[in-house]
């Protein structure tokens, strides 16, 4: 089982993301998907969840730790990627940056039901912030 659940993240960030197949995210988040922390202006939905990804479209992952215990995943990543599309109602600053988070997803039946994301450096970068982040 757990297996399973780090291999449905996995899909999701690798080939959802990685890959662009924003079509995986509609096969693994489930139909009631709960998002606990979406972006400001964005709904808690699946569709939100998508969507947060639309302003960093090159956005590539790294997984640096994949833990998963019963039904919940947590995953330590970094990704770069360039600030091309609104992000926080602030305009495109066509900057390259690097960030890092956590998030726990719960899985249930085969499906991501809900997730929560625990920001790490760099979330700011691509706005042009750049206390203590890392802009190129």
């Amino acid at each position: 089982m757990f297996e399973d659940n780090k291999a449905l993240v996995r899909r999701l960030l690798e080939e959802g993301f990685n890959e662009g197949n924003l079509a995986v995210a509609d096969q693994v988040l489930a139909d009631d998907f709960l998002d606990h922390n979406p972006l400001p202006g964005l709904p808690p939905t699946a569709e939100g969840f998508k969507q947060s990804f639309a302003a960093m479209p090159d956005m590539q992952y790294t997984i640096e730790d994949l833990l998963a215990d019963d039904d919940r995943v947590v995953v330590r990543w970094t990704a770069t990627g360039t600030h091309t599309g609104e992000m926080f109602g602030m305009p495109v600053a066509g900057k390259w940056a690097t960030v890092t988070g956590m998030d726990l997803f719960r899985v249930q039946a085969g499906k991501n039901p809900d997730y929560r994301h625990r920001p790490g450096r760099g979330r700011a970068a691509a706005l042009g912030d750049r206390r203590g982040q890392e802009v190129r």
